[in-house]
């Protein structure tokens, strides 16, 4: 396992090194692509130490990302909290399913950057209305991952649960959570990137700080390295917690780690 984690570091590395060579050499080196088009490597630095210590659009790089970040956790925490039980409801119970299947159909195909214009009439420009559109984002796929994780138990093991006597809260936690946790995880992993994807889109609109006003603001400032430092900070907030959701899921799942190992 120790081998296999070094040599994914130093692949990560070696891949990094390599994007920023052939940034360098396309942008600064060789004037293939215009600055006015496409930042190089000095220009977004500055422009990074620039939003670090100065500030740009109304905060510093640090309020941003803490805004974002707490804007993310709510929505995707709420989604998760709603979303996996309600999906594992209508996965184990055939009357939950068709008592609550037809709403949650008529729902899951608008998309989740349809519901800002009503957001911001519910609740204003505020964090408020951002959290909703997030939650909106992840509640989908937390709920269709968790019915399929239900589903996907043999029958032989609910039989056995059965058989055994075990019911109520201990059936839930002893077997139909232990069971459906593989898929559960793959709900949440599809729920969190679609957190920080709807997150940008909702703070291009009426935002004061995070991530996507900073790219709202470059944009209308024609400022393409502050632009490029917002896409970098998005990117690394959303692998940073896409990290601490995977250590979560082999911490949840530690039989999963032991069979790595083998």
């Amino acid at each position: 396992m120790k081998l296999k984690s070094t040599i994914g570091v130093a692949s990560t590395l070696a891949v990094l090194v390599g994007a920023m060579i052939v940034w360098y050499t396309v942008t600064a080196a060789t004037g293939w692509v215009s600055p006015a088009r496409f930042p190089h490597p000095a220009e977004t630095w500055q422009s990074f130490v620039a939003i670090a210590t100065n500030g740009y659009g109304n905060g510093k790089l640090h309020q941003h990302v803490l805004n974002s970040l707490k804007l993310v956790a709510m929505g995707f925490g709420v989604a998760v909290l709603v979303g996996v039980p309600l999906g594992l409801l209508m996965g184990y119970s055939r009357k939950a399913e068709a008592l609550l299947n037809p709403a949650f159909l008529l729902l899951r195909p608008i998309p989740p950057l349809a519901w800002i214009p009503l957001a911001i009439v519910w609740l204003g420009l505020e964090d408020a209305s951002k959290v909703l559109v997030i939650f909106v984002a992840a509640f989908v796929p937390s709920v269709i991952n968790s019915y399929a994780g239900v589903r996907q138990i043999e029958a032989p093991i609910l039989e056995a649960a059965d058989m055994l006597g075990i019911r109520g809260l201990t059936f839930v936690r002893e077997v139909l959570v232990p069971g459906s946790l593989p898929s559960i995880f793959t709900g949440l992993r599809l729920s969190l990137q679609a957190s920080w994807t709807t997150l940008v889109a909702a703070e291009l609109i009426g935002a004061l700080y995070g991530l996507g006003s900073i790219l709202n603001q470059a944009a209308q400032d024609i400022y393409p390295a502050m632009i490029l430092v917002a896409m970098i900070f998005v990117g690394l907030c959303g692998a940073s917690t896409t990290w601490l959701l995977g250590e979560l899921e082999r911490r949840a799942m530690p039989w999963r780690r032991q069979w790595g190992a083998q």
